[in-house]
């Protein structure tokens, strides 16, 4: 199954862009942990249904601080945690408003719910696929 495929599966059982994210990390790590699924449906739908930051551009940012973050007491960030980052939202920016006029679900939807089921597995992704050749080129997978 494709990765376009996989995010529609995932759609069709009911979750949303960030818990997609979530999942498709999990999946690459080999690893389960539905509590952050959970906590990851926190940012659907323009942080809590909103409608404002869109799920895809706080969902990666938190895919890629799994791998890069500070997670311990004693540990530290990796050195290029926040230049990452940076290079990530500066992508979903410039992509987004481009493509939408904005970052917020408001604008890629124009407000119309239905245009989600249209528009938001192509944007899933392709926020996965930037996040993993972001994790790729830093050697972090």
């Amino acid at each position: 199954m494709d990765l376009f495929d996989r995010v529609m599966e995932l759609s069709r059982y009911g979750y949303f862009c960030s818990q997609i994210l979530a999942i498709l990390m999990l999946e690459m790590t080999g690893e389960e942990n539905p509590g952050l699924v959970k906590a990851m449906g926190g940012l659907d739908g323009g942080i809590g249904y909103s409608q404002h930051c869109c799920g895809c551009m706080t969902g990666g940012a938190c895919l890629l601080s799994y791998f890069s973050g500070k997670g311990e007491d004693m540990g530290f960030e990796a050195p290029e945690h926040k230049t990452i980052l940076g290079e990530f939202t500066k992508w979903f920016e410039e992509e987004m408003t481009a493509d939408y006029g904005g970052i917020d679900c408001r604008d890629i939807t124009g407000g119309n719910p239905a245009k989600r089921v249209e528009l938001c597995p192509q944007i899933i992704t392709a926020t996965f696929e930037k996040c993993v050749e972001i994790l790729e080129e830093k050697g972090m997978i």
